[in-house]
């Protein structure tokens, strides 16, 4: 077997230009079969799983996996840019201009002389700036809630929405406003008489709650997952307790149950 050849120094430039230049020799006719192969379409679930990795790297504060997983990230936007740049179609560079001039027409209070007064105002503008530059140039009008991607999660696409009406003005006043509309559905669910109106009144109710977060500025995925790692840690919190005391929660009636949660907060 031959031996293996010393490395005198890293295959790749310095700085941001690292992983695009190692990502153009996996993918260079004489790098890796499986790089080769990939696509667009056969990326999409690794791009989804490195996304929800990072979102994890930031709720656990942890600055080196957050790095890393920042790092994962990017390694996808290097491999969807050079099968790009394979076919033709557009490269690295291109896609940085693009998104450069795009955040530069986004920012006329950073790069130009309009005021604005807070972040609301921003968005408010930005709506009414694409609504003007779409008619200016013959386009059809989109909805501006057609822009939210319905391959969300639920709870993130509802949230979408909801700031996409609220920027052109369909909103409600205050938090205070949108807890009366909570009040509102719940009353509608109690009353449902067939599963298909508690269907539908479920999911009003699911979506008042997101118009509440939102008004109190909480992310409602966020919310929703801390509370379900709170139930795990509690929940297994109780069945330690359980486990000392010898009972197997399997057999246990309510009662005992709660009791059982009581002990183990």
């Amino acid at each position: 077997m031959p031996e293996s050849k010393p490395v005198s120094e890293q295959p790749y430039p310095p700085g941001l230009a690292a992983v695009f230049e190692v990502v153009r020799r996996l993918r260079a006719p004489d790098g890796c079969p499986w790089d080769k192969e990939q696509t667009h379409e056969s990326l999409r679930p690794y791009l989804l799983e490195e996304t929800y990795e990072l979102l994890e790297a930031i709720d656990s504060g942890d600055e080196s996996k957050l790095r890393e997983e920042l790092g994962d990230v990017l390694l996808q936007v290097a491999m969807h840019a050079q099968i790009a740049a394979d076919k033709g179609r557009f490269d690295a560079a291109a896609i940085s201009e693009q998104e450069a001039a795009k955040m530069v027409a986004r920012h006329p209070h950073v790069f130009g002389d309009r005021e604005v007064s807070d972040a609301e105002d921003v968005l408010r503008n930005w709506e009414r700036d694409k609504l003007a530059h779409a008619a200016q140039h013959g386009q059809a009008r989109q909805s501006p809630v057609d822009k939210v991607p319905p391959t969300l999660p639920a709870l993130a696409w509802s949230l979408g929405v909801q700031k996409r009406a609220a920027r052109v003005g369909f909103d409600y006043g205050d938090a205070e406003s949108a807890l009366a509309g909570v009040a509102e559905e719940a009353r509608e669910l109690a009353a449902a008489g067939t599963e298909e109106e508690f269907f539908r009144e479920f999911g009003d109710l699911l979506f008042a709650l997101v118009s509440v977060a939102r008004k109190r500025k909480v992310n409602p995925e966020d919310a929703l997952r801390s509370a379900g790692q709170r139930f795990v840690r509690r929940f297994k919190a109780m069945e330690a307790v359980a486990e000392q005391r010898g009972l197997d929660l399997g057999h246990l009636d309510e009662a005992a149950l709660e009791a059982l949660w009581a002990d183990s907060a």
